[in-house]
């Protein structure tokens, strides 16, 4: 019990604080402002990796980030697991299946318009 939380509490110190990241990730990543501190190591890595990118990105690019993020932002632990495991098993899927379902869901996207 107590090698869990000194791990939990050693793991919380070396999360980065909302206010040490730059002007530049605070802006890629600010539909998450509110819940930065709250993610674990891991998940801030994974977010400071699209972060790092998005300043390459064209600004239609940058924006469909910023919604992805405020959508990820509004899913519970449990959603973004479920959302994870979805993303991992789509990977796994041969190229053409992927291609398939990708038209797919781009005509979908495209009658709602």
């Amino acid at each position: 019990m107590l090698l869990c939380l000194l791990t939990t509490a050693l793991a919380r110190a070396a999360t980065n604080d909302w206010q040490q990241l730059t002007p530049q990730q605070q802006k890629a990543l600010s539909p998450l402002a509110q819940q930065w501190n709250s993610f674990d190591i891991t998940q801030q890595k994974r977010l400071l990796a699209v972060a790092k990118r998005y300043q390459q990105l064209k600004p239609v690019e940058q924006q469909r980030v910023q919604q992805r993020l405020s959508a990820w932002s509004k899913l519970t632990p449990s959603q973004r697991e479920a959302a994870r495991a979805k993303y991992q098993a789509f990977n796994k899927v041969p190229e053409e299946k992927k291609q398939a379902v990708k038209a797919m869901v781009k005509q979908e996207q495209a009658n709602k318009h």
